[in-house]
């Protein structure tokens, strides 16, 4: 299987913006519809032509594997952003409050989880637990967060409150009820 990331080597500047907003309009779909998204229906939110879809990603795994990939690298690159923070705990639930806002863990990452056991996840996902474990671990130096979870802890509980806030059931407006909850368990007492 080919790297759904790479990208030919002298890519024009119009194809370079083409690939962007295929990859943006993916990331988009596959949050809201998970990966029942038609191609066609990503090509027509790019603006693009499916056949533009199709030579940047040859198969819809390898534009979810893109999708996905590059939003856990976002969420990577946002947790680092917060590593240093003056306050660890505020930059801990600020961390969380991101992944909620941005949907980060929506249905294309349960899917990921779910059914697309692919090792390109394996090492994003690592990175993005060390990422959150460093944020973890400082806002329970800090006394913010209760010091009985590990990463791993944390990582199950928001899989599981993300299932339950996007549910097909549940109404958008009992989701920040959701992860207020979660997150009030998350903190000291």
């Amino acid at each position: 299987m080919t790297d759904s990331r790479a990208e030919p080597k002298a890519l024009r500047a119009d194809a370079r913006r083409n690939r962007d907003r295929v990859l943006a309009a993916a990331r988009a779909a596959f949050a809201a519809e998970g990966i029942a998204v038609p191609l066609d229906e990503i090509a027509r939110r790019a603006g693009v032509g499916a056949g533009t879809v199709y030579r940047h990603f040859p198969t819809k795994e390898a534009l979810f594997e893109a999708a996905i990939v590059d939003r856990v690298e976002r969420m990577t690159a946002a947790a680092r952003s917060l590593a240093d923070a003056e306050d660890p705990g505020v930059a801990f639930f600020e961390f969380l409050d991101r992944m909620v806002e941005d949907g980060a863990v929506k249905r294309d990452l349960a899917d990921a989880v779910g059914g697309h056991d692919s090792v390109r996840f394996l090492e994003p996902a690592r990175e993005l637990h060390a990422a959150l474990a460093v944020l973890l671990e400082r806002a329970q130096d800090a006394g913010a967060v209760r010091s009985d979870i590990d990463v791993a802890d944390l990582m199950q509980v928001l899989k599981g409150a993300f299932t339950a806030a996007y549910a097909t059931a549940t109404p958008p407006t009992h989701r920040p009820r959701v992860f207020d909850v979660v997150f009030d368990g998350l903190r000291t007492r």
